[in-house]
């Protein structure tokens, strides 16, 4: 057995740990529709984040207070970038079909090794890029039912490379000690973006107890605790890597609308799922060949 530090075990809890998100995340989508048939996006969004910034602050203000003035910066940055990203997704949802919204949102694990290799000079394996084409691809046939390039389009366009970018922040500053802090310190800049996108009147509470216990799970385990696993999962991988194992939300949220009845199984589901779980395979089998996150230098 590989010792608790041995670096391949970590590896693989780490991946195990974006996967129990991926999940988190796909496990939403039934409550979400429900949701906001009730409640406005924007609203929802707003008591969403500001549940779990003040859960995630009381909970972890001595983390918080030992961040570094760097880090403190980064994770309001990466919060912020996230922020964007959620309200960008969402207005772009209005106006083009859920199924196009889930791919194009997807299309961060493009984004992600291109941006990498810009921003960080990091050189992608061919066998990388060979699975995030399958990643893509598998997205494609799980999502897709036409496609027309509108402003829907392009905004969730902007929201899927805002979501690259934290994910390539995380992976280049997130540290396995400095995990509850920076998580705090996100969902904090995400709440303030979210609000903000309420003003003037500031937003309306959810109005029943059932959308209230919708949105504390939202907040609190698909928020606080989803925020937690993937900034300590990401100080461990590769920006890339990590995009890609992301790609399972969207098969995740397909296996639970087959399991609550609310869609049939079909081939498309089947082809795509198993092109994204090939190319989750793929980065798993060579891990060697993938480029670990940048070394961190000291703390100003």
């Amino acid at each position: 057995m590989m010792p608790a530090g041995h670096p391949q075990r970590m590896t693989l809890l780490a991946t195990m740990a974006l996967l129990a998100v991926t999940a988190v995340w796909g496990s939403t989508f039934v409550m979400i529709k429900d949701l906001l048939a009730r409640m406005s996006v924007v609203d929802f969004l707003a008591v969403r984040y500001a549940i779990g910034a003040v859960a995630a602050l009381v909970l972890f203000a001595g983390p918080v207070r030992r961040l570094g003035r760097a880090q403190l910066a980064r994770g309001l940055l990466l919060g912020v970038l996230y922020g964007l990203g959620q309200l960008l997704q969402t207005w772009g949802l209005a106006l083009i079909a859920p199924s196009v919204s889930g791919f194009v949102t997807g299309t961060y694990v493009i984004f992600t090794p291109i941006l990498a290799t810009i921003l960080l000079r990091q050189r992608m394996a061919p066998m990388v890029w060979a699975a995030v084409a399958m990643a893509t691809l598998g997205l494609g046939l799980l999502t897709l039912r036409g496609f027309a390039v509108g402003t829907g389009v392009w905004l969730t366009l902007a929201a899927a490379m805002l979501y690259a970018l934290q994910i390539i922040g995380l992976s280049r500053w997130s540290r396995p000690g400095d995990t509850l802090g920076l998580s705090a310190v996100q969902m904090l800049a995400i709440a303030v973006v979210c609000g903000a996108a309420t003003l003037p009147h500031g937003p309306a509470l959810p109005p029943d107890p059932g959308a209230w216990l919708a949105v504390l799970y939202m907040a609190l385990v698909a928020g606080v605790l989803a925020m937690i696993l993937q900034t300590w999962a990401q100080a461990h991988l590769s920006a890339t890597r990590s995009a890609i194992m992301m790609t399972g939300e969207p098969l995740f949220a397909a296996a639970f609308a087959v399991a609550f009845g609310s869609d049939l199984l079909t081939w498309r589901m089947l082809l795509g799922g198993g092109l994204i779980v090939a190319a989750m395979a793929l980065v798993e089998w060579k891990p060697g060949r993938q480029p670990a996150p940048a070394p961190l230098g000291p703390e100003p």
